[in-house]
């Protein structure tokens, strides 16, 4: 796919959330010459939280896993709940162990206290790639080099 812009001084200027928002997670890729969604490993998998660990060996452990979820949808979008509140926003993979989050919308409903709602959430700008193993996913954060932890979920993906 050849990727024509009307005034490339404009785009090359834009930042890339701009452009994520102006233009379909497949069109976007497919410009910036990255893999798909759909073709991603994570494509079409549900997965629930275990834990968050921090740099500084702080490890939080949700009260109920199934209360904080991802889904990686094939058309490169996600759908996030995270305890009280729900979000969704795009996800990109240019490579078998690369993963990026466009912007988040989520609700922001007051979640009982113990809830890791906010934590969980604000994870996800930061994260840029992942591990499968063992049946597990390990996202890797780039900002406090967190690791977040999940189990495949029962729950399914379009």
């Amino acid at each position: 796919m050849k990727c024509r812009w009307r005034s490339s001084r404009v785009v090359e200027r834009m930042p890339v959330q701009w452009l994520a928002r102006l233009l379909a997670p497949g069109i976007l890729a497919a410009c910036l010459g990255v893999t798909p969604a759909s073709a991603s490993e994570l494509a079409g998998t549900s997965w629930q939280l275990l834990n968050i660990t921090s740099m500084d060996d702080r490890v939080d452990v949700p009260d109920s896993p199934a209360k904080y979820t991802i889904q990686f949808r094939p058309d490169g979008t996600a759908q996030i709940v995270a305890d009280c509140n729900r979000g969704s926003g795009t996800w990109i993979s240019e490579s078998a162990g690369r993963l990026q989050f466009g912007p988040l919308a989520s609700t922001r409903a007051l979640c009982p206290p113990g809830s890791l709602s906010e934590r969980y959430l604000a994870q996800f700008e930061w994260v840029r790639s992942y591990v499968l193993d063992g049946g597990h996913l390990f996202l890797a954060t780039m900002a406090d080099g967190s690791i977040i932890e999940f189990e495949r979920s029962g729950i399914t993906s379009d």
